[in-house]
């Protein structure tokens, strides 16, 4: 569903991308209570949470096969928002054709670059010609406006229902191991019962100019056995003496371990921000089944 004048920001999230793309089809599985609003870009979904015109935003961390969007890391720290949730979305791609039209007819697939990789194996066997776009439901909303048979789109299941589009070869993507992280970001960070259990807390922070400062840093976590899940550096505008670095890691600053470790990262640092402390994804607490 998508957002009209009559909902009020609590009852609205904002997402990158048009009707239909899978950030849209996150926010339908994690927050079906809530009216989706699309936006044309990341900063504009930051801007619409940070002006309170809608309650939530959701937005894409990293892919499992592209890697981290690197675009989020840039903004995120300029903002006061916070990381209050993160969702696991596996990805699946169809090829989406229009009514009336059979595999063999279509000649070329149009969708975003990184689909077309994710499912490039797949459309090399079915010998189609590919063309980039802006993105999946777009692609798809075209294709539907064409109304031509040797035309399709690769995109989600719910792109194919909003254009009224025919699934004419499932589960196109090469890997089944195909899984984009999102994040919820809200204006107000979110209460976390001190009891719950499986909490993610996400920093940002920029070392100081000592030397071994990042070992040192991390030192604090090894020794009061805090489990890091994420460590990833990057440079701000390219200038390389102001690198700064974004860790994920788990627990809870109220727990003990955690403070202490977060106090050693800040004596060895300039900059310290919490971004958010926030559920982990239920899919990070599945029992790991080892092959034997």
């Amino acid at each position: 569903m998508t957002a009209d004048p009559k909902t009020t920001p609590r009852e609205t999230i904002a997402f990158q991308g048009t009707e239909g793309a899978h950030a849209d089809l996150a926010c339908r599985q994690h927050y079906p209570y809530l009216h989706t609003h699309a936006c044309a870009s990341f900063d504009d979904v930051f801007d619409l949470v940070a002006q309170g015109k809608v309650g939530l935003g959701l937005i894409p961390i990293e892919n499992s096969q592209a890697g981290r969007v690197a675009e989020i890391h840039q903004i995120l720290p300029r903002t006061n928002l916070h990381i209050v949730g993160e969702h696991f979305v596996k990805i699946e791609h169809h090829l989406l054709g229009v009514k009336g039209a059979k595999l063999e007819d279509v000649k070329k697939a149009y969708s975003h670059p990184q689909a077309l990789m994710q499912c490039r194996q797949h459309l090399r066997q079915l010998k189609l010609e590919t063309e980039g776009y802006s993105n999946t439901a777009l692609a798809a909303r075209d294709v539907a406006a064409w109304n031509d048979k040797s035309k399709a789109a690769v995109g989600s299941r719910l792109a194919a229902e909003l254009y009224g589009l025919e699934i004419l070869k499932e589960n196109l993507h090469d890997s089944d191991d195909n899984v984009t992280v999102f994040a919820a970001i809200a204006h107000e960070p979110k209460e976390i019962d001190p009891s719950e259990k499986h909490v993610l807390t996400t920093v940002l922070f920029t070392v100081r100019n000592i030397p071994s400062a990042l070992y040192k840093a991390l030192g604090g976590f090894a020794t009061n056995g805090v489990n890091m899940l994420k460590l990833e550096s990057y440079i701000p505008g390219g200038v390389s003496a102001t690198a700064q670095f974004y860790i994920t890691l788990e627990g809870n600053p109220e727990d003990k371990n955690v403070r202490l470790a977060l106090e050693e990262l800040g004596f060895f640092c300039k900059k310290v921000q919490v971004l958010g402390v926030y559920p982990a994804d239920p899919s990070r607490n599945q029992p790991v089944v080892e092959e034997v």
